[in-house]
């Protein structure tokens, strides 16, 4: 019997008896894909940069209203830090724009608990020791790209490859991804980026790894980034 995730919040994790069969059909999937020309690797380019998703309080403490168990995402990301320290690549986080005084948006989707006082569940999770030399982008919506000046940013730097951690797969990764993909060699360690639904990271993995980016194990990620060092 597979495991489940090391990651996510336990209600909305897969059925035992469901997670290996929709596994299965996962790699039928993308062995359909690759069957008719989508899904090739694209590999790491001359200028890499590493960007962190939303490994902020408000995401990694289960306590929170849109907190969930991310240690594992954590560590590993930490991980692909460390190596992405070692070699000296440009390093940016993320967190969410979050401003009581910013006007109700239209969006009823989602009633976020968040009040004045708040804001300091914006802070990066500690575990990842973050720099004063690595930027944090506060942004306003799901992708980092949207409302910032990241494209600039990476662009004067002539990055061609953007490595990307956090949470969550489903939403600010994903949106992450799809706008990178135009302009950026995409590579998505998979250990280091998670949510709090196993099926919503399953599935939405796959169409990153089939249309987006190169999804690899973190340890591959770690000795890709090894040899720029």
């Amino acid at each position: 019997m597979s495991t489940k995730n090391s990651f996510g919040t336990d209600h909305l994790q897969l059925p035992d008896h469901l997670r290996e069969p929709l596994r299965q059909h996962i790699e039928e999937l993308r062995q359909h894909y690759l069957k008719n020309d989508w899904g090739h690797r694209i590999g790491f380019g001359k200028r890499p940069a590493l960007i962190v998703i939303d490994l902020a309080l408000y995401w990694t403490q289960p306590q929170h209203q849109m907190g969930s168990n991310l240690d594992s995402v954590v560590l590993e990301t930490r991980r692909v830090l460390d190596a992405a320290r070692k070699a000296e690549f440009p390093i940016f986080f993320t967190t969410f724009a979050y401003d009581p005084a910013d006007p109700p948006n239209p969006n009823r989707k989602l009633k976020l608990s968040l009040q004045p006082g708040d804001e300091p569940l914006m802070q990066i999770d500690p575990r990842l020791e973050k720099r004063p030399s690595e930027k944090l982008i506060r942004k306003p919506y799901a992708s980092a790209f949207k409302g910032t000046n990241v494209l600039d940013m990476l662009a004067a730097m002539s990055i061609d490859t953007l490595i990307v951690t956090g949470c969550s797969t489903s939403h600010c990764v994903y949106a992450t991804c799809r706008d990178a993909k135009d302009s950026f060699r995409v590579i998505v360690p998979r250990e280091a980026v998670g949510e709090r639904c196993e099926l919503m990271h399953e599935v939405n993995l796959l169409d990153i790894d089939i249309d987006l980016g190169d999804v690899m194990p973190v340890d591959e990620v770690i000795q890709e980034m090894g040899k720029f060092a």
